[in-house]
């Protein structure tokens, strides 16, 4: 029964572990991303794209 207890309490702590690092690696991601964000504005801007409403793709029927 001990043993059972025991290697339960390793297997939680080994997902902890992993969700911890998981946790820290999309962190990292997000910061990347909001650290290129401006950039990308700047790019975008560039392409001459208005951001305005777009037109319908399909004619209205009649």
């Amino acid at each position: 029964m001990f043993l059972t207890y025991t290697l339960y309490q390793l297997r939680s702590a080994e997902l902890r572990h992993q969700a911890d690092q998981e946790r820290l690696a999309r962190e990292a991601v997000l910061a990347r991303r909001t650290e290129h964000r401006p950039a990308a504005e700047e790019t975008r801007e560039a392409e001459g794209h208005s951001g305005g409403p777009r037109r319908h793709r399909f004619t209205r029927a009649a």
